[in-house]
């Protein structure tokens, strides 16, 4: 019994003593279960018999192939606070136990990291500390664990101040490039404007440190961050792609909030080597899971611009992150379109608060604002979601995205339901990211199918467009093919026509369910008359809707009477999966502990039915990989002695899904791969490049192309004479004895070099 000693002097009474005695004396109490443990080493059918004898049910072994099995007694108290000797005294007597032991309840506690940071400016990041509700629901995430070990974040943009105080210890150098400089120092440029800071602010909203006594906490502050500073210098296609396909097995999540200028008038997007990149990096990166792109979905709301207008944003590949104020309504920048899949906190008016994050120069701000502000927070709920599940492919985190959207609270004019029951909203998706909804769907989501693409032409001929001009077809969602579609995930309309004024007219898409996708709505600043030429819409708002049924285009002329223009051609793509996705049920968690590790921590077996992928266990193997044996060493420690543990195997590299190692062994192929059903093999994928940087004249009346040849031409020849007489003239007219001075001879020179490029 202990002895409790109480200092002269104290403020402890008897009473507390007799309380903090009972409560000793209550903690060291053993309750005792109905289950016991039991050594019985001559096998199953011995267990069997002593549990039929004596009343007890085998649950199985404790460790998988030992001599250790788990028995209950129904007739046993679950709690007790005695030991139940009578059935004690009988495994006692049964000589083929060797040893047993009734199991007691033991008192465990999370050595959990602490949940809260205790950085000094968290108490201002709003967004994340439960000031406001609802929030991002970060702390929930938090509490499980999860705060983005192991996940790799990389920023796309002016650079990332690598040495800052509270991005130096997670700073990932694999992550990191100058494609402006073409060196791997990412840092950025100093200028007395600090126009070079919007990276390292994007960069510590992800992945600032915690614990640290300095500013605030990134979202995945255990992640590791990188920064590719390409926004800084002359962008180009191939700067553009060499940024987006950086080492995507290395890197998780890519974060870009930048895009064409949100002018209003523009419609503009990534060139064939962007999208590309995007494509290659979706199919192959992390190991063919598909690498994560967060975009940010625009600026331009004070210019009615419409982010659907913007190749980056409407992609399938990214995954667009619209923005609301901490009182939830729509900010003053905020561009509404049907691409965007969800929304996360920034800026409003004036006396609404801003997001906090590092800033150049070592320093820290609570100035952060706009979608920019936007995309990097999804970025950093995404990566606790890897975290949580790391097998997800880019498809999987949109499904989760979709269902871990909170709606409530944000305030907009245009929300309305789909047709499986969701709200959506052209400004916010699917609603407000919650990252304690995203780690959770994370650990319980099973991976869906095959990505299924059904393509419909609508127009033969092309139709003159009327001031409200409908244009109507069924679809059977590809049925009786292998691309059939049962589960709707991306839409897109592919439109070229031709339109006198193209900002007045509001193209919309309405789905068999009925649900209704504006693809653009009034641009009064877009004056073009260019029209559409072969642009690409994408809608996220029929998200696991049935694609059969009748699919209508509506093009309706916001402006002028005496606006005319032609549909010349409208084709639906649809994207999906041949999966009843709405009723599937997201009940049980895929993911369970490893039983067995090597010395160097590497899982080696997972529980019944669970397969070991990598240093996980799942109850499925993802794309990409197969079910399979291997054998193991066993845990009883007998030499030489082995069985074999489930694992999930790679698939050869051209397969998606896969029963074995070669490439003869596909079941499925990945987006743009032909399967040969003959010899269960994939086809290299085929992307359908489409080169915008070289004009299509083919439209062109004949005169108009003949005057673009004469009038380039006949200017460039005028220029080249009269340098070339310039030049004649100076060496006709100079003494013999006088060299050319430096001014000719770079002229010269300068000469020598265009008339090479001429040549090639």
């Amino acid at each position: 019994m202990p002895v409790w000693v109480v200092p002269r002097k104290s403020m402890i009474t008897g009473p507390m003593v007799f309380v903090i005695f009972g409560l000793h004396w209550a903690s060291s109490i053993k309750i005792y279960t109905n289950s016991w443990a039991v050594h019985v080493p001559a096998g199953p059918d011995e267990v069997e018999r002593i549990t039929k004898k004596l009343g007890f049910i085998n649950l199985g072994q404790v460790l998988h192939g030992s001599d250790l099995y788990h028995l209950q007694h129904r007739s046993v108290q679950k709690r007790s606070s005695s030991l139940h000797r009578s059935k004690g005294i009988q495994l006692k007597k049964e000589p083929m136990v060797h040893w047993f032991q009734q199991q007691t309840i033991k008192q465990r506690y999370k050595r959990q990291f602490k949940m809260v940071p205790t950085d000094p400016c968290f108490t201002k990041q709003w967004y994340l500390n439960n000031d406001v509700q609802p929030d991002l629901g970060v702390l929930t995430a938090w509490s499980q664990g999860y705060t983005g070990a192991g996940v790799v974040v990389t920023v796309l943009d002016d650079g990332i101040e690598k040495d800052h105080p509270d991005l130096s210890a997670n700073y990932d150098p694999m992550a990191s490039y100058d494609f402006n400089s073409n060196d791997p120092d990412p840092q950025p440029h100093y200028n007395p404007s600090d126009e070079n800071r919007h990276g390292t602010r994007c960069a510590g909203e992800v992945a600032a440190a915690a614990f640290n006594n300095i500013c605030g906490a990134g979202i995945a502050y255990n992640s590791r961050i990188g920064g590719i500073r390409m926004l800084d210098g002359i962008i180009t296609d191939i700067i553009e792609a060499q940024s987006l396909s950086l080492n995507p097995q290395h890197i998780h999540i890519y974060s870009a909030s930048w895009g064409p200028e949100d002018d209003g008038k523009r419609v503009d997007g990534p060139g064939p080597l962007a999208q590309e990149a995007f494509f290659w990096g979706a199919v192959n990166g992390r190991g063919g899971l598909g690498s994560i792109f967060v975009w940010a979905s625009g600026n331009g709301g004070m210019q009615y611009d419409n982010c659907n207008c913007d190749g980056y944003t409407n992609s399938i590949y990214t995954l667009s992150v619209g923005s609301t104020t901490e009182h939830g309504n729509v900010p003053w920048y905020s561009e509404a379109c049907a691409s965007t899949l969800t929304t996360t906190f920034s800026s409003g008016i004036s006396t609404e608060r801003k997001i906090l994050t590092t800033d150049i120069r070592m320093r820290c701000t609570d100035q952060h604002s706009g979608t920019s502000a936007s995309a990097p927070l999804a970025a950093g709920i995404i990566a606790l979601a890897l975290e949580a599940n790391p097998a997800l492919t880019w498809r999987d985190l949109q499904h989760i995205v979709v269902r871990a959207s909170n709606p409530s609270n944000l305030k907009a004019e245009d929300w309305s339901v789909n047709g499986v029951g969701r709200n959506v909203s052209h400004y916010y998706g699917y609603g407000l990211l919650d990252a304690g909804r995203m780690v959770d769907l994370a650990q319980k989501w099973q991976t869906a199918g095959v990505q299924r693409k059904c393509v419909v032409k609508f127009l033969n001929t092309p139709q003159v467009l009327s001031f409200n001009h409908v244009v109507r077809q069924t679809v059977d969602g590809c049925a009786g093919s292998s691309n059939y579609i049962q589960s709707l995930e991306h839409v897109q309309a592919k439109i070229s026509l031709s339109y006198s004024r193209r900002g007045d007219l509001e193209i919309s898409l309405i789905s068999p369910m009925g649900t209704r996708s504006v693809l653009v709505a009034l641009r009064p600043y877009d004056t073009s008359t260019e029209g559409y030429k072969d642009w690409t819409f994408m809608s996220t708002h029929t998200w696991d809707e049935k694609p059969q049924g009748t699919w209508t285009l509506t093009l309706v002329n916001k402006g002028d009477f005496t606006n005319t223009g032609v549909l010349h051609d409208f084709t639906l793509v649809l994207y999906g999966t041949d999966e009843d996705m709405m009723s599937r049920r997201i009940e049980h968690s895929v993911l369970s502990e490893c039983v067995t590790r090597d010395k160097s921590g590497k899982c080696h077996e997972c529980k019944s039915s669970f397969y070991v992928f990598g240093n996980l266990c799942l109850s499925y193997c993802p794309p990409k990989f197969f079910k399979t044996l291997k054998k193991v060493p066993r845990t009883n420690g007998k030499p030489q002695s082995s069985h074999f543990a489930l694992i999930c195997a790679s698939c050869h590299p051209s397969c998606y899904m896969c029963k074995g190692y070669s490439a003869n062994d596909c079941i499925s192929c990945p987006s743009f791969s032909t399967y040969d059903e003959t010899t269960s093999s994939c086809s290299q994928p085929s992307f359908p490049r489409t080169h915008h940087s070289i004009p299509n004249t083919s439209h062109l009346p004949q005169s108009a192309v003949a005057t673009l040849i004469v009038g380039v031409t006949i200017p460039l020849l005028c220029l080249f004479t009269l340098i070339f007489s310039w030049v004649r003239f100076f060496q006709t007219n100079r003494p013999a004895s006088q060299p050319p001075s430096t001014v000719e001879m770079n002229i010269l020179s300068g000469m020598s070099e265009e008339g090479a490029t001429i040549q090639e």
